[in-house]
């Protein structure tokens, strides 16, 4: 009886809580209401898409209200302890023609303002740039049409990160090494392909998603209204670091973006003057390996592992390799083009001859393999071209 009336005082001290829990509910609900819902995007496309989600949501609403309504309106009014008789019939024509004119109009009116903006989310005519956009495991390469400038963007969240060693940020996994920049108030085409398998380009406050296909070009666009910083990630399962693709757009004022893009052309034209002069020198062992060690862990670590030992049966081992060991210049052309059929992509267009160089170098010697040799760029170059 005394466990009986300490749990019934427990019960009674909490009726306050669920009196108050409804308004608390409600508040927590206003507050993350941003959460839930679509975002409104940084696009008059990604606002228009906002409006006709909401359109349809309220339309959804306003049938359910009048369905239920009817619904329990008619089991309350019509109910048996009021003497409420059923009626018999069968046919009621004007009834039939009713459910099938009303959907109708309603399906008509939502698809109206449907097709208007999948037509111009699918209108790229007359853009002011284009950039090509090639999905690749596992990152986004960049190239503006109208310019030399090109590069790969890779994630540049912490790998201690991911391993829980460190804190995770804000924005973990949506972090990159080189973002794409476009300028505001330009109509922006985005050629989007893939070089490997199916990838998806996919940026929210865009309303922007792309599959990128091997062997296609799919189009889409955005004009964007206010400069900032705008993130997304790959939208389609495409292998084991699918997670690890994030897309970060900065969209930058005309004038900021034109003297951004002068930047980067002088820097296109300084990589190539140096790639010139490496081809008449040789570099050190030492700075070799360091260039190289830094290189692996980029861009070869994921799939071969930080200790060259590999995935047995998924990605061949570095360490002790029989081309790592003998076979140079076929090493250096499968880092230059890859192996069609497999995983391992070509690098010529990532990497620099040097940096090629420098991995090549560092996979030979690194791990205990210590064959001694030195590749240099010049070495790079020749294969590259045939000879």
């Amino acid at each position: 009886m005394k466990q009986l009336t300490t749990v019934f005082a427990k019960w009674c001290s909490s009726i306050p809580f669920l009196l108050m829990s409804p308004l608390l509910f409600a508040q927590e609900a206003s507050e993350e209401a941003s959460s839930l819902n679509l975002r409104r995007g940084a696009t008059d496309i990604s606002g228009q898409v906002y409006d006709l989600h909401m359109l349809m949501f309220f339309i959804c609403v306003g049938i359910a209200f009048v369905v239920f309504g009817v619904m329990f309106a008619s089991m309350y009014l019509h109910r048996k302890s009021r003497g409420a008789k059923p009626a018999n019939f069968h046919e009621n024509v004007k009834v039939e023609i009713a459910w099938t004119v009303i959907p109708f109009l309603i399906l008509i009116f939502m698809a109206v303002p449907a097709a208007n903006t999948l037509i111009a989310m699918e209108d790229t005519s007359e853009p002011d740039m284009t950039v090509l956009v090639t999905g690749s495991q596992w990152k986004w390469h960049y190239k503006y049409m109208d310019s030399d400038v090109e590069f790969y963007s890779l994630l540049a969240t912490q790998r201690e990160q991911i391993e829980n060693k460190f804190q995770k940020t804000d924005n973990y996994l949506l972090e990159v090494d080189r973002p794409l920049v476009i300028p505001t108030g330009k109509k922006v085409r985005f050629l989007i392909t893939s070089d490997d398998v199916i990838h998806s380009w996919w940026v929210p406050d865009f309303a922007v998603k792309k599959d990128a296909n091997p062997g296609f070009i799919n189009e889409s666009w955005a004009k964007v209204n206010e400069p900032g910083i705008y993130r997304g990630q790959c939208a389609e399962l495409c292998g084991k670091d699918h997670g690890y693709m994030p897309v970060v757009v900065i969209a930058k004022e005309p004038a900021e973006f034109d003297k951004w893009m002068g930047e980067q052309e002088e820097i296109v034209r300084k990589a190539k003057e140096e790639e010139q002069r490496l081809l008449s020198m040789n570099m050190s062992m030492d700075e070799l390996m360091k260039v190289g060690e830094r290189v692996y862990n980029t861009t070869c670590a994921a799939c071969h592992m930080p200790n060259g030992e590999g995935l047995p049966g998924v990605f061949p081992a570095l360490k002790g390799s029989k081309m790592a060991l003998e076979d140079q210049q076929g090493h250096i052309d499968i880092v230059l083009h890859g192996k069609s059929g497999t995983a391992m992509q070509a690098f010529s267009k990532m990497l620099s001859l040097k940096e090629i160089a420098a991995v090549v170098t560092y996979e030979r010697n690194a791990w205990g393999n210590n064959t001694g040799d030195m590749v240099q760029a010049k070495d790079v170059n020749a294969v590259a071209n045939g000879n």
